[in-house]
């Protein structure tokens, strides 16, 4: 079936963002992006927005290279490793500034690799041609984001900095400092604040109110979340109202940022300061984002002045998204997202030590056994190289401990020497059937049976599980392997496996059976060894 230039740009930038992730991971790897990221996004949001008739009309036979994306993510490998080598080595070479023109080549002819493993150079030409002079307005307003970047940041810094000597503060920064001290000020009497250092809190728990705190992260998520929304789902939802949602969604962000802010506080002044900066300081930004986006996909679906067919148009014929997304797809995303859900409350309660994982196996139980009916339609038989390719993730996954002989450190270890026995064994316990029971189904019903099949096509359920193509597989392999962290890389190659044992015979069990048996044998040798930084 001939490809859309429109669907193999939205692909291409995918990628791209990936790339920026994983670059940037590493401190080093920032000057190589700098500001060429919001340049090429704003290019690329002019291109796609103005060009968007023509891109969707344009059709192409031109296959996607899967060779030329492999070599691709060779030399971003390659990039990542050398910006990890220059943070650990301050005198590396890497760090001259030979070495980052040696490391920028490599990302340039990454990211080229990636251009022609979408089209060829003739396409490309083709593509221009046909969206001239559209190309043209989007390198100019690129350009023009790069002169700009400096002069609009000035517009965000309060006048008071200059006249103060001190460093940058910014409008919004001030706005939100104000506001939690407005609220906080009617629950403690005892309240301190220091506005020179913008510090706030009680003679007990202090917090500094930085420009980071200002919730612009949160704002700039939230953003690109509800316009990417409404545009995917720009024939079911009326304009210009929907729009209106858009500034909604940001208002309420910023609210929960300053109730976020608030509620840090309180936690420390009553006597837990592990839990308010390393549990709730770093998960009650992403239950924020997940709470406004939950409540806007919910908005532009129920309310009849913005979703199309609910009221004065009467009853409609279900769009073929509406078909696609039929009741089957929570049965394939809930005990995922019910994961996902537990951890944000784990977290957020909890210091160094996350006395509440248990709440992440009950999670996922519940939602696998709601939906038991909807699995019985699936193959969970499982051949040989099931348990033999688990075994091999595994020895991937310790593999770097060999190579550099340093276990990653945690305090998972004497947070747990410290409970009593039976709580000890009880917690190890959920940890181990978590790893081995839950996580493996709701992930490879995810990733593999869902995301894989859904990068295809919107009706996913017609694809078979045999049927998934090389790209398709990539993309949800990357996505599993963003999702491990510092092990991502490893992550990824499991991701392909799995999905390589699921395509061979279409079995669910191939795929949850290899996962298992590698979560399995990790969580022995983690118990055995004591190498606790790999859970």
């Amino acid at each position: 079936m001939p490809a859309t230039a429109l669907g193999r740009l939205v692909l291409l930038a995918a990628v791209l963002a990936a790339d920026c992730a994983l670059v940037a991971s590493i401190q080093h790897g920032a000057p190589l992006l700098g500001p060429l990221a919001p340049c090429g996004i704003v290019a690329f949001a002019v291109f796609v927005g103005l060009g968007h008739t023509r891109l969707r009309a344009l059709r192409t036979g031109d296959a996607f290279r899967p060779r030329l994306f492999l070599a691709h993510w060779l030399c971003i490998g390659i990039v990542f490793l050398c910006n990890l080598a220059a943070q650990r080595d301050a005198a590396s070479w890497l760090n001259a500034q030979t070495g980052l023109l040696v490391v920028g080549a490599v990302l340039a002819a990454g990211i080229g690799l990636l251009v022609l493993a979408v089209f060829p150079l003739r396409t490309w030409a083709g593509i221009a041609r046909q969206t001239s002079p559209v190309w043209m307005y989007a390198a100019g307003a690129g350009v023009a984001a790069w002169f700009l970047r400096g002069p609009s940041q000035l517009l965000w810094i309060h006048a008071s900095a200059a006249n103060a000597g001190a460093s940058n503060v910014y409008w919004l920064q001030v706005v939100t400092f104000r506001a939690v001290q407005g609220v906080l000020g009617f629950l403690l009497p005892d309240l301190v604040v220091d506005a020179g250092p913008f510090t706030i809190g009680t003679p007990r728990f202090m917090v500094s109110v930085g420009a980071p705190c200002s919730g612009i992260e949160g704002l700039g998520l939230v953003l690109v979340f509800t316009t990417v929304w409404l545009w995917f789902f720009r024939r079911e939802n009326r304009f210009p109202q929907a729009l209106v949602l858009i500034p909604g969604a940001l208002g309420c962000v910023f609210l929960l940022n300053i109730l976020r802010i608030a509620v840090l506080v309180l936690i420390g002044n009553a006597g837990a300061p592990e839990i308010a900066f390393v549990g709730f300081h770093s998960q009650a930004g992403w239950i924020a984002f997940t709470l406004v986006a939950l409540g806007f996909s919910m908005a532009t679906q129920r309310l009849a002045w913005v979703r199309k067919g609910l009221a004065a148009d009467g009853p409609v014929a279900a769009s073929a998204l509406e078909r696609a997304e039929s009741p089957a797809t929570a049965a394939w995303l809930v005990p995922f997202l019910a994961i996902l859900g537990a951890s944000f409350i784990s977290k957020s309660a909890s210091g160094y030590f996350e006395w509440l994982y248990p709440l992440r196996f009950v999670a996922a139980a519940v939602a696998l056994w709601i939906f038991r009916r909807d699995y019985r339609a699936l193959n969970w038989r499982f051949g040989w190289t099931a348990p033999l390719a688990g075994a091999g993730i595994f020895l991937l996954w310790i593999a770097p401990e060999f190579f550099w002989h340093a276990a990653a450190s945690s305090a998972l270890g004497p947070a747990l020497a410290g409970l009593s026995p039976a709580a000890r064994w009880a917690w190890t316990g959920f940890r181990v059937a978590a790893a081995v029971i839950t996580v493996p189904i709701a992930e490879e019903l995810a990733f593999r049976g869902y995301l894989a099949r859904r990068v295809m096509r919107l009706d996913f359920d017609t694809v078979p599980l045999t049927g998934l193509t090389a790209l398709s597989m990539a993309i949800s392999s990357l996505a599993f392997g963003l999702m491990h962290g510092q092990h991502w890389l490893a992550g990824c190659v499991a991701g392909v496996v799995f999905a390589l044992l699921l395509r061979r015979r279409g079995r669910m069990g191939d795929a949850v059976v290899a996962h298992a048996v590698s979560n399995l044998l990790l969580a022995a040798w983690v118990l055995a060894r004591g190498d606790w930084g790999l859970w």
